[in-house]
């Protein structure tokens, strides 16, 4: 669930972690789990489905956002700008970003957009979760993107698991030093709390992680 506590802001358990206090109810965890997916669908790949006006940088109005998924879905009539923005606040990997009223998703677009996001202190290793199919050939030609337009890379082992875990029971994650790739003119950015991104990275670049 949503909660919002007066003095600390949004939270998502029962009860406040900085004051123990109940806070104030926003959402349920269905309604929290209908808006993100939606949230998703919109920011990333159907903004024109909803009328919306996405500018290069794949920002949209807040209010605009709140009125055309108030139009297309009942369900959302009761939301109020707070309600996503607890939702942007609150999202563990940092999937989306307010910013001067306008509001956009910050990585996993199925169409082009300029992402102007940090690429200043890229961790040296980032990994990529694939399959045992996959692997002697993307160690062979490198990560390009598929059906996303930015080939997304992730902090940890762990979270490179976790995402790999959405195709394959058992992924093999490859490990990329940054640092090289960089080096070959590669452009690296930061796009949530746990998540990168590129346009490619080269072979040379890759080598399979040890299981941990």
């Amino acid at each position: 669930m949503l909660k919002e506590c007066r003095s600390h802001g949004f939270f998502r358990e029962e009860f406040c972690p900085s004051c123990e206090g109940k806070g104030k109810f926003l959402l349920s965890d269905s309604e929290l789990d209908s808006l993100g997916r939606t949230m998703a669908g919109v920011l990333r790949h159907f903004p024109e489905r909803y009328g919306l006006d996405m500018d290069e940088h794949g920002f949209v109005d807040l209010r605009d956002f709140i009125t055309a998924l108030q139009i297309r879905n009942k369900k959302f009539r009761f939301l109020k700008p707070h309600h996503i923005l607890g939702v942007i606040e609150t999202d563990a990997k940092g999937r989306y970003e307010f910013r001067d009223g306008r509001i956009r998703a910050t990585y996993a677009h199925s169409f082009e957009v300029d992402l102007d996001l940090p690429q200043d202190n890229i961790p040296t290793i980032l990994y990529f979760p694939t399959t045992e199919e996959e692997t002697p050939i993307l160690l062979e030609i490198g990560l390009k993107p598929s059906d996303r337009k930015m080939v997304h890379l992730s902090h940890s082992y762990e979270d490179a698991m976790e995402a790999g875990r959405v195709r394959t029971d058992d992924p093999i994650i490859l490990e990329v030093n940054t640092e090289k790739a960089i080096d070959q003119g590669v452009v690296i950015m930061k796009a949530g709390k746990t998540v990168y991104v590129t346009k490619e990275t080269p072979p040379d670049c890759l080598s399979t992680a040890k299981k941990r």
